[in-house]
């Protein structure tokens, strides 16, 4: 504002007078800077030194002081009003400009003038030298507030208050510079609050109610600062010094208004003040709803709603209700505040934002039990006013809130909200391009709570909010990828449920929209639970058809199928994914571990043993081609791999022989040899004896598939199990050279011998036979019982061979008869077999020696015996049987023969208990023999 130019009488006498007056040399210098202000164009920037010139100059001239006259002051005064102005025209073109430095420059120069006319303020002949002075100062201190120079401010205001200080109060009459009064007052306790000199600030405040003079202007000016404290307060941090403080400086406020009010002189005054106060209790009202006193908050909304305040009506505005609604919900009176809650949808003037914030306040305290309100308050706008997008959303986010459902309130709050957003006009929200944005946002809302509710495995609920996110997909071609994944996870959902016709169909229609690797394999799945088998594996094809089919869904394929007891489905699937590794393929899984698994689920199934044999062959075919590392793995896990081959092999082996089924036992058994073979044969030669004992069961299984099958064996066959105890008997003999037979079993050197035996006797290599035997009965896992067995085999079998039967009985007679404890009736049945095998295979002279000595080896054995110790029936059977092999020889005429064998009969018989009787008539017998031999040689002579 300009300062106009002092036109009174004595002001104009006085002009005439400074006009006469020469000027200082500093007047003069800083009249030339106030020109050179006032001759700057719009256009042209502020010099920089202008501002520092002149304060230089000011600093000089307060040097003077006191100055020489009257008519000095006067030309400081008209300097510092030509530069005032000077300032208003340089701010006007400033406001234009729009610039910062320029406006700090502009401050400076008015600054400068309210310190020209502070050094003259005692000039006489001027009116009000002193308000004129503060004016000054008051108006470029609210320049420096402006533009937050507020240290500055404040210096400006303390000047202009020190200046008024000196005037007595009470005699000022003139309402502006009343009114001069209270606005320093105000204009200097804004500036204490801002820089936070809070007590300050108040106290200037309090200072200030006596500086109303009853004017109705100054109670509202000082009210509203008050105010204006006290809302700034409420808006700091919320403590509970701020919220004091707030409710103090509103209750200064108030009490203002009520006094404005009595002071107020025309109509439109008092329904300024009762306005005021109405909003002041409002605020009033925020701050004990801040501070948690919610009965003082009921009791102001009250006041407001009864027309108490000094109005003629009630006061309506929209902040009651949520106020009193928050003040009941504090007061744990929910009902009270559902009524305020409802009552909210029939007032018009509040707006959207209000209510969404008050249906989100009280659900907040009300939780789960107000989800039925919540959804009934909103749906109630529906019907009375538009409601935004927005708000839906904002209402279904706050009442499905952060529960990762699993919980019946979850459950709850997730029924309502479908119930919600499933209403026609809450769809019809959404619709149209403009709320893309939103209707994005409630489905990600509703998916996001179906997805919580999903992983805890509450599918009813989770299927529920997946549909109802399905009504916010638009029916277009760029979201058809959105519905078919809303679609999926439904199948998912009702596979949960085990709706699985309901499931069937959603893929279906899914897969219209997007046919992939997920719908086909979701496809399996149903198929899998229906147990419909055939169609599942013919659903794995399909899912080799798909675009984007990755081998990694044949072993998802397969895992399901196990966990559904499918068995035949899982093989089917792991029959594919085999496949991939023989092109080539780089796989997620290792190829042995898809053999193991194959194998594993057909172990589980009796009467599988031939699958499982095939994908052993296989395993065995690509750890050959392979090579051992490439195909089962280095280290331990490699050999880990190669042990369980092995002995699966094995295993499966045994458990084919003992149900018979000896053709597979026997492959198995091959199979298990080929594994162990890929071991490393350590110190402990586990391995090593594992390969002989498969190789020994496998030829025991040819063989005894040929007793089974009550046929011969082909000659491949034979060819075959004479390789593999070819195979045997090199690893045998290895350990026999080395002196480690002990790690062998005997009784499985004693079957590869039998074996060997039998097979070698189909090839007629009888030589083969002797040695085998001969072999094994000089190694220490030898006994006489396995000696026996091998002899008698050998004597009885179709393709018998006398001359290992005989070595095997006599080595076995010899190592019974040097036990210290020597088992006759095995002795007698040996000494029988061997008479029986000289009887039937020695020539006549072989014969009759060989067998004596047979007899007499007999004899020897029982002298000595104790009665009954050599079994009487063999001792009988042998005296017998040598008196009878005498009856040929004397029909012969060979009476020496017939001689001998008579002695060692009846010889026997005397050791025999039993046959007295006999041996009393072959004695007889024998004399007289003997005397007619005699009678006959002596003819002879």
């Amino acid at each position: 504002m300009r300062i106009a130019e002092i036109t009174t009488p004595d002001f104009r006498q006085l002009h005439r007078e400074t006009e006469s007056h020469t000027h200082h040399p500093l007047l003069s210098e800083i009249e030339l800077l106030i020109q050179q202000s006032e001759s700057i164009s719009k256009d042209q920037p502020l010099p920089q030194a202008l501002p520092t010139s002149l304060k230089q100059s000011l600093t000089r001239l307060s040097q003077l002081a006191p100055f020489p006259g009257n008519s000095f002051k006067l030309t400081i005064w008209k300097l510092s009003f030509r530069l005032w102005n000077a300032c208003v025209d340089l701010s006007n073109a400033a406001t234009l400009q729009s610039s910062s430095s320029s406006a700090e420059s502009i401050a400076n120069l008015r600054h400068a003038a309210a310190d020209m006319l502070f050094l003259a303020k005692d000039v006489t002949g001027v009116p009000s030298p002193t308000i004129k002075s503060s004016l000054f100062y008051y108006r470029t201190g609210l320049v420096w507030h402006d533009i937050k120079k507020l240290d500055l401010a404040s210096d400006c205001f303390e000047r202009a208050t020190e200046i008024l200080s000196k005037i007595d109060i009470a005699k000022v009459t003139d309402a502006g510079e009343r009114k001069l009064f209270l606005d320093l007052n105000l204009a200097r306790s804004r500036t204490a609050w801002e820089i936070s000199d809070r007590n300050l600030a108040v106290t200037l405040l309090n200072r200030a109610k006596n500086m109303l003079f009853g004017s109705p202007v100054h109670y509202k000016s000082l009210s509203n600062q008050f105010l204006a404290f006290g809302k700034s307060a409420l808006s700091r941090e919320d403590d509970d010094c701020s919220l004091n403080d707030a409710l103090r400086l509103m209750n200064e406020s108030l009490d203002l208004c009520e006094k404005g009010v009595s002071n107020a002189k025309t109509r439109e005054d008092t329904i300024e003040f009762t306005s005021m106060r109405i909003k002041m209790l409002r605020f009033i009202s925020a701050v004990h709803l801040q501070k948690g006193e919610f009965e003082s908050v009921i009791k102001c909304v009250k006041v407001l709603r009864n027309g108490g305040n000094g109005s003629d009506g009630a006061d309506q505005h929209a902040s009651l209700p949520v106020l009193a609604m928050k003040a009941w919900l504090g007061l744990g009176k929910h009902s009270e505040a559902e009524k305020e809650l409802r009552g909210m949808v029939g007032n018009k003037d509040i707006p959207e934002a209000v209510w969404v914030s008050a249906v989100e306040a009280y659900f907040e305290v009300v939780g789960t039990a107000g989800a039925e309100t919540a959804k009934g308050v909103f749906l109630g706008l529906l019907g009375r006013c538009h409601v935004s997008a927005m708000a839906a959303l904002r209402v279904a986010h706050r009442v499905l809130g952060e529960s990762r459902g699993g919980d019946s309130g979850s459950r709850i709050r997730a029924n309502v909200v479908a119930q919600l957003v499933s209403d026609e006009r809450v769809v019809a929200l959404f619709a149209g391009e403009a709320v893309t944005k939103e209707r994005k946002a409630i489905h990600s809302v509703l998916w996001n709570s179906a997805s919580a509710h999903f992983g805890v495995k509450d599918f009813e609920t989770s299927a529920e909010m997946f549909e109802k996110s399905m009504l916010y997909i638009p029916h277009d071609i760029e979201n058809r990828v959105f519905r078919a994944k809303g679609f999926r996870v439904l199948c998912l959902c009702y596979l949960g449920l085990s709706q699985l016709d309901r499931a069937h169909e959603y893929i279906e229609e899914a897969e219209k929209l997007e046919p992939n690797i997920h719908c086909s394999f979701l496809k399996f799945k149903i198929y899998l639970q229906r147990k419909e088998h055939s169609c599942a594996i013919s659903q794995i094809d399909a899912m080799l058809s798909c675009l984007d089919f990755s081998p990694h869904y044949l072993s998802l394929a397969a895992h399901e199928a196990i966990s559904c007891q499918a068995l035949p489905v899982a093989v089917a699937s792991l029959s594919k994914f085999l496949s991939f590794y023989i092109s080539g393929k780089t796989m997620p899984t290792t190829e042995v571990v898809v053999f193991r698994t194959l194998v594993t689920i057909l172990t589980q199934d009796v009467g599988s043993e031939t699958e499982a044999l095939k994908f052993l062959l296989q395993a065995q075919s690509r750890a050959s081609k392979l090579g051992r590392e490439c195909f089962f793995g280095s280290g331990e896990t490699g050999k880990r791999e190669q042990k369980w081959f092995a002995l699966t092999s094995w295993n499966l082996g045994s458990r084919c022989g003992n149900a018979k089924k000896y053709e597979l036992c026997g492959e198995f058994c091959r199979l298990a040899s080929e594994f162990c073979g890929y071991l490393d044969t350590g110190e402990s030669g586990e391995s090593t004896v594992m390969i002989i004992r498969s190789l020994v069961l496998s030829v025991t299984a040819i063989i005894a598939l040929e007793k089974q099958n009550k046929s011969t064996l082909t000659e491949t066959q034979v060819k075959l199990a004479a390789e593999l105890l070819v195979r045997a008997g090199k690893i045998i003999s290895s350990l026999l050279s080395d002196g480690k037979d002990c790690i062998m079993e005997p009784e499985l050197i004693f079957m590869y011998t039998l074996t060997a035996y039998d097979i070698h006797g189909r090839l007629n290599n009888s030589a083969f036979q002797l040695l085998v035997v001969k072999t094994f009965a000089g190694s220490k896992s030898c006994n006489y019982n396995y000696l026996l067995q091998l002899g008698i085999f050998a004597s009885q079998s179709p393709r018998s061979n006398p001359d290992v039967s005989t070595f095997a009985l006599n080595e076995c007679l010899s190592s019974l008869i040097a036990t210290a404890s020597p088992d006759y009736p095995t002795i007698a049945l040996i000494i029988r077999k061997l008479i029986a095998l000289s009887s039937v295979h020695k020539g006549d002279t072989e014969e009759g020696e060989a067998i004596q000595k047979m007899y007499k080896q007999a004899y020897r054995i029982m002298v000595g015996l104790k009665v009954g110790e050599y079994p009487t029936d063999e001792g009988k059977w042998l005296a017998m049987t040598a008196w009878n092999r005498a009856a040929l020889p004397v029909r012969l005429g060979q009476f020496e023969t017939a001689k001998k064998w008579l002695s060692i009969g009846l010889e026997i018989a005397e050791k025999v208990s039993g046959m007295d009787t006999y041996r009393a008539c072959m004695e007889d017998f024998l004399a007289g023999f003997q005397n007619k031999v005699s009678s006959a040689a002596a003819d002879r002579i």
